[in-house]
């Protein structure tokens, strides 16, 4: 069976023909629509209703027993969520118009085109998931809780424009619609992406996809894969990236670099919910959420023609801003603990402690790489760090104009320490320190990685960094 597009609501056929409740169930999940029940008797309608989880019904208005119209205005008055879409076997304009008064959404003719009908109940069903995701949005903000706040347990804030934001992602994560997630480079859009997916509950796996600086051939070839032979070198088939995200979630990071060619392409699957992979004319369905991310500013992107309008807002049916850090300066005491335990961790080392002046200086820094640049600093810190007390100096060469480390010049060079004609040159003991601290950083804290630059074994670097720990007054 085809996977479900679309809300986990259950859609109800009610129509007293058993052949055109089967043709058009099948015409439906053809299209991705599922979680269908049909219902040939209208006297069983309401029983349903009051038992099952409906959120939308189709309804014939000519039947035995118990007519549409009756039907239509008993369903408005006792599930008024529920919505009503009318298809009748009459094409009669009055009736159309009493029954859209009466609370109908929509009125379609058995004859009219399938496609056009099948269009109007998709288009119903998203708006009957918007209304539900509002709904659920407006108790969390009243309320103001989280039902899941184990998601996001990985950005660490404590921030109530953040918290805004988590509860407005709880209310949109089930949803089958993109969700657009825009904020400047570093703030951390990729865990976001990971929360809405975790919060999902969806089955299948979370596979991001950057696709800056992606060709239009490459980009068709990594989201639709291709066929055997389908160009020189393809030897074998390979599933692309949306068939290997199947019933999870696919995210495409720096959409905002995308160019024109392959917008049209995303549109297209956003709009049918299909594509071909490469080499072959069978369309495969699309049984993943889209999420994408961008650092850049879409609506003034479109407005000067590199971003496609229809694009634009097929993807901002969810949308959510990331507020920078300079504009969350009190989480700064908060990351700053986090990732300079975290660096401790890899490094090796335990968690120092830092001058009450530190958090001073970072709340008088604008960060313009957000909470990457935070971490990164932390970082280098740690890298560094030989005492008790964590040193400054790293935070202020990368805040102060012209900080940061010098420009790369040679091995030698970026080794080579600089002392004070009447400083006393430093042991061979502090300068296989320095070494070993050069390698570590190079590695990332990864001993293996440093041994192998220093040309070492790993139990001797291992032995090393234990003594240093122990002159330092750490506990092992």
């Amino acid at each position: 069976m085809t996977a479900n597009r679309y809300p986990d609501f259950g859609i109800l056929l009610v129509d007293d023909e058993p052949a055109y409740l089967r043709g058009l169930s099948l015409a439906l999940e053809r299209s991705g629509i599922t979680h269908l029940q049909r219902c040939e008797d209208p006297r069983r309608v309401m029983e349903l209703l009051a038992r099952e989880p409906i959120g939308l019904v189709t309804l014939d208005l000519t039947m035995p027993h118990l007519s549409g119209e009756e039907l239509l205005a008993r369903i408005v008055e006792e599930h008024p969520d529920v919505g009503v879409i009318i298809i009748s076997g009459m094409n009669q304009v009055e009736t159309a118009v009493d029954c859209i008064k009466n609370g109908a959404f929509d009125y379609f003719v058995k004859t009219d085109e399938q496609r056009r009908l099948i269009a109007g109940i998709k288009r119903a069903i998203r708006l009957q998931e918007l209304k539900l995701e509002n709904q659920a949005l407006r108790r969390r903000v009243l309320d103001d809780t989280l039902e899941h706040p184990e998601a996001f347990a990985p950005i660490i804030t404590a921030d109530k424009g953040m918290r805004a934001v988590f509860q407005y992602l709880e209310s949109v994560a089930p949803s089958r619609q993109p969700l657009l997630i825009c904020g400047e480079s570093g703030v951390g859009k990729e865990l976001v992406a990971r929360a809405v997916h975790r919060l999902s509950g969806r089955p299948g796996p979370l596979v991001s996809v950057n696709v800056a600086g992606l060709d239009d051939t490459v980009f068709a070839d990594t989201l639709f894969g291709h066929q055997r032979g389908a160009f020189t070198g393809a030897e074998q088939a390979r599933a692309g990236m949306i068939e290997q995200a199947a019933e999870g979630t696919l995210f495409l990071d720096e959409i905002g670099d995308l160019s024109l060619a392959s917008q049209v392409k995303l549109l297209r699957l956003l709009q049918e919910g299909e594509y071909y992979p490469l080499g072959s004319d069978r369309p495969k369905r699309l049984n993943a959420r889209i999420v994408v991310a961008t650092h850049r500013d879409l609506h003034a992107k479109q407005q000067a023609g590199d971003f496609r309008k229809d694009l634009y807002y097929r993807l901002r049916t969810h949308q959510v801003l990331i507020p920078p850090l300079r504009r969350r300066k009190p989480d700064l005491p908060l990351l700053l603990d986090h990732f300079l335990a975290e660096a401790a961790e890899e490094l090796g080392k335990s968690v120092p402690s830092y001058p009450p002046e530190l958090p001073v200086l970072l709340a008088n820094y604008d960060f313009p790489g957000n909470v990457r640049e935070l971490r990164a600093m932390a970082f280098d810190a740690m890298s560094l760090h030989r005492s008790r007390m964590l040193s400054m100096e790293a935070f202020k060469r990368a805040i102060e104009p012209g900080g940061g480390p010098a420009p790369c010049a040679t091995t030698d060079a970026r080794l080579r320490p600089v002392f004070a004609p009447d400083e006393p040159l430093p042991t061979l003991h502090e300068v296989a320190d320095l070494l070993v601290s050069e390698a570590m950083q190079r590695a990332e804290g990864n001993q293996s990685l440093a041994a192998r630059l220093l040309g070492i074994s790993q139990p001797a670097l291992s032995k090393r960094l234990k003594r240093r720990r122990q002159e330092d007054g750490d506990p092992l």
